[in-house]
Order: C-alpha cells, then structure tokens, then sequence
C-alpha cells in the first residue's frame, strides 16, 4: 500500500488506538510505551510516513512553540528555558524565547506574535496573574502556564508547591535558633509571591501564635527591590534577625545590604527560594530552598505537546515538590 495514500486512521486502526493517539505518537507528545509501539508497527507495516509540510499546512501552524518568560537574564528561567527546549526538540519543534521583564504590555505583544505567526502553542510564565491568553485560547492555539497560573483562564499549569517551600525555608530558620524571622516576596499580584509568603506565615504563627506584618515586605523580584526592602527591615526599631526572601534576584540585593549594614549570613539567617544568580556571592550559611526549574521547562513542554498532538481533556496542574527542607549552603 503506497505510504502517501495511508491516513492516520488506517494506522490507528491496524495499531488498534484512537486516531489521537497517533497524532500524539507523531507529534511526539507522550503516550504509553505499549500505546507507542503499537503505532510505530503499524505505521512500519502500512508504510505510513507523516508529510510534514502537509500536515502544517492544514492545521495551519508552523513547528514552533513560543516560550514567554518575565527575566531571561534570572538562571531560574534560563535553566526552565533549557527544560522546555529539550522536551521540544524530541518532538521535533523548535523554541523562540521572549523576554516580557514583567510588563504585561510587553507580553501581550509577543502572544500577538505567536497568533499571527501561526506558532504551534504557547509556554507562559505569566506577568502577573491577570494575563490574558483569551486570544489565543479563542484560535485553538495551546497554552501551558509555567511557575504562575493564571485566574483568568484555566489552562494546563505546571508550578512547584511554594507555600510548602515558603513553610520549609522559615521553618529551617527558627530551628536553628532564630526568632524575629521576616519575608521578602515579590508583587502581590503574583500567586508565587503570596504563596511562598503564606508559607512563612503559616511558620511564624506555629512559632509565635501571630504573624508581624512589620516584618514582611513586598518587592519587585529584582535586585533593586530585595536591597531596598531589607534595608527598611534593618532600619526598624526592631529589626529581624532572619528573613526568607521569595527569589535569589532579591537575595541577592538583600545580601548587599546585610553586607552594608556589617552582617553576614553567618550570624544573620537568610533561606533563599533558587541557587544566588552571582558567583561572587559567599553561599555559605544561607539556606536554599531548591526550585525544580528545569524539571518545570520539561514537564511544561510535555504538556504543551500533548495539546498540540489532540489531546482535548479538561485543564491539568502540575505541582513539583521543591526540596523538602531548605538546604544550607556549606
């Protein structure tokens, strides 16, 4: 039988599976081992071979995915990028990273793009957690939202759980003798934000039956605005003697003004969500709570791919555990 002349449903039928799941097995979206060489066999057997450019041309969409992230100079986001890029490429897409530096106008340029340059999907790491992909949502084009999810829409999501590592990371400072422990998070917008923040709530009631909010601060996620908000904790008339603060861009603004202000993380606790971004810090003494990022590229791409391959069941969250107990650095 010519192989030009074999549809996918031949195939499925000779492999006795769902048209999709051929799709899938083609699109390199993930299936059973069993369900995968069922299809391969069949499609060896009846000479089947996928025309490519073909099959673009009718689903109208080209062999790219689109990758959105907020900081493509975070190594948070460049290992999750690394991530995504491996999953695709086994599927046999490529990846075209955008850069949206949290601006929400910003990112909803670069989905434009992605719809109008027919992309197979999209992989989001949202701006804030209003971000709209109605758009794309609208034109049957998939979206999987990385490290935030989003309110407005309810697609895939894959995310690490935070509140669990928020708990871990303030956890770990008060058993090693810490009292007045603060939080720096990032936008109160931002669902990672207030979960890791909720996270060291939770501790700091367990700990003292209350919560102080004299000792949390909101920041921007950025260097800038981790050193300006431990400066403010430092300047209170009384001061914390440990913080957890909710990414290692922050950290690392909030190790310059320990450093400014003559301590160390020696003698003042510090737990971090992520590796520091910059060599030159000194790790050793602060507590690091382990982020899966590359984990979370990988499994968001998967997720993305089995879209593309058919797969129309109702949304699904992933949630990764990040490490169990904030780690300290030696």
């Amino acid at each position: 039988m010519p192989g030009a002349k074999v549809t996918i449903y031949q195939v499925a039928e000779r492999a006795g599976v769902s048209p999709a799941t051929v799709s899938r097995v083609l699109n390199g979206a993930r299936v059973s081992a069993e369900s995968e060489r069922l299809v391969l066999a069949a499609a060896a057997e009846l000479d089947f071979t996928p025309n490519r450019t073909a099959r673009r041309l009718r689903r109208q969409y080209s062999e790219v995915i689109a990758l959105v992230i907020p900081d493509v100079e975070n190594p948070f986001f460049t290992a999750l990028a690394r991530g995504v890029e491996n999953r695709a490429r086994a599927g046999g897409y490529s990846v075209v990273l955008c850069n949206t530096d949290d601006d929400p106008a910003r990112e909803s340029t670069y989905l434009d793009i992605a719809l109008a340059e027919h992309m197979a999907g999209v992989i989001l790491a949202p701006a804030d957690d209003a971000s709209d992909v109605s758009r794309l949502i609208a034109r049957r084009c998939p979206v999987v939202a990385v490290d935030r999810r989003l309110s407005r829409q309810d697609v895939d999501a894959v995310t690490v759980d935070n509140r669990a590592g928020g708990l871990s990371a303030a956890r770990s400072l008060f058993a090693d003798g810490f009292s007045r422990v603060a939080c720096i998070t990032g936008p109160s917008s931002v669902e990672t934000a207030q979960l890791r923040m909720e996270g060291w709530l939770q501790a700091t009631r367990d700990r003292h039956g209350a919560g102080d909010d004299a000792l949390l601060r909101y920041a921007d996620y950025r260097v800038d605005g981790g050193r300006a908000a431990m400066a403010e904790l430092l300047a209170l008339p009384e001061p914390p003697d440990a913080a957890v603060v909710a990414n290692n861009l922050m950290a690392a603004g909030a190790l310059d003004a320990l450093h400014d202000a003559g301590l160390t993380p020696h003698g003042f606790g510090l737990a971090v969500f992520g590796d520091l971004p910059f060599a030159s810090f000194e790790r050793r003494g602060i507590r690091v709570v382990d982020l899966p990022a590359r984990e979370l590229g990988e499994a968001a791409a998967g997720l993305l791919l089995d879209r593309i391959g058919g797969d129309d069941g109702p949304p699904r969250t992933v949630v990764l555990r990040t490490d169990r107990r904030a780690k300290e650095r030696q």
